[in-house]
């Protein structure tokens, strides 16, 4: 069982109807001892290949290497579901409210160039591969490393950020919510001021086209958001104080709606990913028009935005790595949990190149929506350039810019407010329902007797009952602390031992193989580069440079420093993610352990004999596939003289790892 069951009733478990779907496979089960000389499938001869440990010395399947559970891992129903989970998924808030102020921050319109070039080195490498061993195997974030038993801590640790980036995820959700329903009022209360605030404000919805006398006066926006939404305290050294009661109903009703589209796994979720994928992008589009109606009226001020290039300095590559890995949603099991659901031939390779370039063209309309919205905002109040209202950026970008911005709008202020909301609403859900997916995919995968409703009912409550701390008057300060290190740093950690894992363990030629038996394509000289070189090498360089340029979290524009207490937990959430990959090599090579460290080591670190596509009539074909591509790579090996490893490894990274007769 994974996120649904396709049977509503228990059946035994030699039930006709499996000798039907996999007769192969019932025989596989009633038969331990399977002599594989003679292919089904064709006339051609199965040899048992040589030092494989996926066939016995008879020639034979062990026992434990022929799936006797009865493969009721669900697929989606046609391709399309797949295609608009993934665009549910990767287009999400960061391309709304991140991408314009990470932008914005690293040369405005000059950060396009770090950028692009991330996303071609980085980005679409990472997420082509976690397309490719999902489908491939049919199996989770976890079980997928059964390529390299040592590294499945890896799995966990992803596993463990999507935890921790869902925790708050939701509670962003509810604000969206909670300012979409006062959306509805006939004078946004976000645009007035109120007497209890006892400060001198600016109202938003006013006709302010002068500078006030007193720039540090606020806008009612953002005591709005400060003092009326949030009750948000100078700080948490008295603690975070109890949950606000309509924020609370707000993030019941969010979880709620998750719950709604997960209830059924893949069956119900494919469905709602039409919507959660497609209206976003229809609301997107009104909004576009609406700035692009009075672009004269603004240009002075959108002109900010292409500020001076700053490709060369190393902490715009870094922004921009952290904004490819947060839009695309890579290394956190996102994408290969969906994948896991494909059929084994689908055309993945296509899918991946559709939702990177769509992500990144999402990015790139958001960014001249918003910046048309806020260089009308700088207008409307006098000022002389975006970074007098642009604020922090993040929650403050979303909840104080936005509708500060939208209660200036002299038309219908509340329709606007309503569709943006409505649009952050939706994506948020649609980026939550994924990060939820990969938690009930492992913990199903693993209590496969559990019915997903059950189980997604569990997950769905505890996400709740954590997520109340994000709701307290001094919920923002725990948030910018678990996002700091229980996501960002964690995911970028992840993301290394991920591709030294996949590509330097497991081994860049095995992967290609792999790719070239199930898709019937080979792999070019693009993806072998940057998987093999590229890619590790600038995930590394852009860690260590995170490591030494390291600095305490600060909170807001005033830059508020934590409690030691509070840096001591955002060190115990990151390190208890990264101590979970050195922690299952070592329990790896204890369970293997032969007597020999040499010995051990290699077999912890090569591939299970239970790798592989989860059909037997896959996996006799690949088996036989990857018998005579080792052959052919023993035959080029004959060839090399010093170092044949080395030399076999530059082939594969230039001229190709296989080569037609």
């Amino acid at each position: 069982m994974a996120l649904i069951t396709l049977h509503s009733t228990a059946r035994p478990k030699n039930q006709h109807h499996r000798l039907v779907i996999f007769p192969l496979r019932e025989k596989c089960q009633n038969r331990k001892n399977i002599d594989f000389t003679t292919s089904p499938l064709s006339s051609n001869v199965l040899k048992k290949p040589e030092n494989d440990q996926s066939f016995t010395e008879k020639g034979q399947l062990p026992e434990d290497d022929v799936d006797n559970k009865p493969n009721d891992r669900p697929v989606w129903d046609n391709q399309i579901e797949f295609l608009m989970s993934c665009i549910a998924t990767s287009v999400g808030l960061g391309n709304v409210w991140r991408f314009p102020f990470v932008a914005y921050n690293n040369g405005g319109g000059a950060f396009l160039i770090p950028y692009i070039i991330v996303l071609i080195a980085i980005g679409r490498p990472m997420y082509y591969l976690e397309c490719v061993i999902g489908q491939f195997s049919s199996r989770n974030s976890v079980k997928v490393w059964a390529l390299v038993p040592s590294m499945k801590g890896t799995g966990y640790a992803q596993a463990l950020a999507s935890a921790y980036i869902l925790s708050y995820y939701v509670a962003i959700i509810a604000l969206c919510i909670f300012y979409f329903t006062m959306s509805f009022r006939a004078t946004l209360p976000w645009a007035v001021g109120d007497p209890d605030w006892n400060e001198p404000c600016l109202p938003s919805g006013g006709d302010n086209n002068f500078l006030p006398a007193d720039n540090t006066t606020k806008s009612s926006a953002e005591l709005y958001f400060v003092r009326t939404v949030l009750r948000q305290t100078d700080g948490i050294e008295g603690g975070v104080g109890a949950p606000n009661w309509d924020l609370t109903v707000c993030l019941l009703m969010s979880w709620l709606i998750i719950f709604a589209v997960v209830a059924r796994g893949v069956k119900s979720s494919g469905k709602a990913a039409y919507f959660l994928a497609l209206f976003p992008y229809v609301i997107m589009t009104i909004l576009l028009i609406r700035r692009a109606h009075r672009f004269n009226a603004k240009f002075t001020n959108c002109q900010e935005c292409v500020k001076t290039p700053r490709a060369g300095a190393i902490q715009v590559w870094y922004a921009a790595v952290t904004q490819v890995f947060f839009s695309l949603s890579v290394c956190t099991g996102a994408i290969i949990m969906f994948s896991s659901y494909n059929r084994f031939r689908q055309n993945i390779y296509r899918d991946a190149m559709i939702v990177t370039t769509l992500d990144t063209f999402t990015s790139l309309m958001s960014g001249i929506t918003i910046f048309g919205i806020l260089g009308n905002l700088a207008k409307e109040l006098g000022r002389e350039n975006i970074d007098e209202v642009i604020g922090s950026g993040g929650t403050g970008l979303a909840f104080i810019s936005y509708p500060d911005a939208i209660a200036k709008s002299p038309f219908a202020p509340q329709l606007f407010a309503v569709l943006f909301f409505l649009m952050m609403s939706v994506l948020g859900v649609g980026s939550g329902v994924a990060l939820l997916s990969i938690i009930n995919t492992v913990l199903l995968d693993s209590f496969r007797r559990v019915p997903v409703i059950y189980m997604s009912a569990f997950t769905c409550t505890c996400g709740f009952l954590m997520g109340l701390v994000y709701v307290t008057p001094g919920g923002q300060y725990i948030l910018e602390l678990v996002d700091y290190y229980g996501g960002t740093f964690l995911v970028l950690f992840s993301a290394i031992s991920e591709i030294v894992g996949v590509f330097w363990i497991y081994g860049l030629e095995n992967i290609c193989l792999d790719i070239e038996y199930m898709l019937e394509i080979k792999t070019s000289f693009y993806w072998r580069i940057c998987w093999g070189i590229l890619t590790p090498g600038m995930m590394i360089a852009v860690f260590i440079y995170a490591l030494i340029t390291v600095e305490a979290l600060t909170f807001g524009a005033e830059e508020y420093v934590y409690p030691s207490l509070a840096y001591a937990l955002g060190y115990v959430m990151l390190f208890a993610g990264i101590i979970l990959v050195p922690m299952f090599i070592i329990i790896t090579m204890f369970k293997y352990r032969t007597g020999n460290f040499v010995k051990t080591l290699k077999k912890s670190f090569t591939k299970k004999s239970t790798w592989g596509p989860s059909l037997a009539t896959h996996r006799m074909e690949w088996l036989e596939f990857r018998r005579k591509a080792k052959e052919a790579r023993n035959a080029r090996y004959s060839t090399f003289g010093f170092a044949p490893w080395l030399r076999n490894a530059l082939v594969v990274l230039t001229t190709g790892y296989r080569r037609d007769d």
